[in-house]
């Protein structure tokens, strides 16, 4: 018998969330959810290929769509709890929910951004290619790449949760990670965390050579708001102090417009917001695990007889 759809955990999710208003581990949300839809130890046992649990696997993506749809807070990672919104809906709304209700908030959100940068310009525009066909009506290679996009976006959301609720000197160790994979310093040692009480606004620094002669200096900010040109001038005089050529200020929030501006005018500083350092980590798979997937193509030159 297979194991239900995704959409089919999230009317369990909401009920079990709703009763324990503090919240509850995911894993054990996992297994109440299974627990209602009367899943066997079979069915649990079933896995995808990257080896986790298919039913865990669609519960996750139902409480995706309770987040989605503005129902659902984390308060810490692998922590699942509905918000205020959340336990109105289900008030409001007597089980069984009906098809429809299940139906949008299924698919309803999808296109709902998890986790925006907060309050500032973004600092390259990405193109968005949204799918609006039939789905009966998009090839199975659209449906991949939609389906990729939607895994990427939940994934980067997920890190800007997780890089929130790290330590401020975690946070650093992180970014210094991220340059390393990047190609800067011939070492993992020729990335020096520095941060703390009278850094000066530099929190590593980067030898590019061997001798240190030549030394990228770094500012790496978990903030919540929006990072301002007087923080840019700021690290742009630690630089000066330091007599450097070149800094690089990384946050987990986002630039003002002035900030941007000001990062443009001067030489040798380079800005990372949230949404550019959460695609990095994603590209050189830091603090992520990347899977593959063998798609079957024919070799057409194979049967050429010519």
């Amino acid at each position: 018998m297979p194991v239900p759809t995704y959409d089919q955990f999230i009317e369990p999710i909401f009920r079990y969330l709703a009763v324990n208003t503090a919240g509850a581990p995911a894993r054990v949300v996992h297994e109440a959810a299974a627990d209602t839809l009367g899943l066997t130890s079979e069915q649990r046992q079933i896995a995808l290929n990257s080896g986790q649990a298919v039913y865990k696997n669609r519960a996750g993506w139902a409480y995706d769509r309770l987040k989605r749809a503005g129902f659902s807070d984390d308060v810490k990672r692998g922590h699942w709890k509905l918000n205020d919104n959340g336990i109105q809906y289900v008030q409001a709304h007597p089980a069984p929910l009906s098809a429809e209700q299940v139906e949008h908030l299924a698919l309803g959100f999808k296109d709902v951004r998890l986790r925006a940068i907060d309050d500032g310009t973004p600092l390259a525009t990405e193109a968005q290619t949204a799918i609006t066909v039939q789905t009966s009506t998009i090839s199975p290679d659209d449906l991949l790449d939609q389906a990729w996009k939607e895994l990427r976006e939940a994934t980067a959301a997920d890190l800007l949760e997780s890089l929130s609720q790290v330590s401020p000197t975690r946070f650093e160790v992180i970014v210094l990670d991220v340059l390393h994979r990047l190609g800067y310093g011939a070492n993992r040692n020729d990335l020096q965390q520095v941060g703390g009480s009278g850094d000066g606004g530099i929190d590593g620094v980067i030898s590019l050579d061997k001798l240190g002669l030549e030394k990228v200096y770094v500012q790496a900010k978990r903030w919540q708001g929006t990072v301002g040109r007087p923080d840019l001038q700021a690290f742009y005089g630690a630089l000066a102090g330091q007599k450097a050529k070149r800094g690089v200020f990384i946050t987990t929030s986002g630039f003002s417009a002035q900030a941007i501006d000001f990062g443009r005018s001067v030489e040798g500083i380079v800005l990372v917001d949230g949404l550019r350092l959460v695609n990095l980590m994603m590209d050189y798979e830091v603090g992520v695990t990347s899977r593959s997937l063998m798609i079957p193509k024919i070799d057409t030159d194979y049967f050429d007889e010519d």
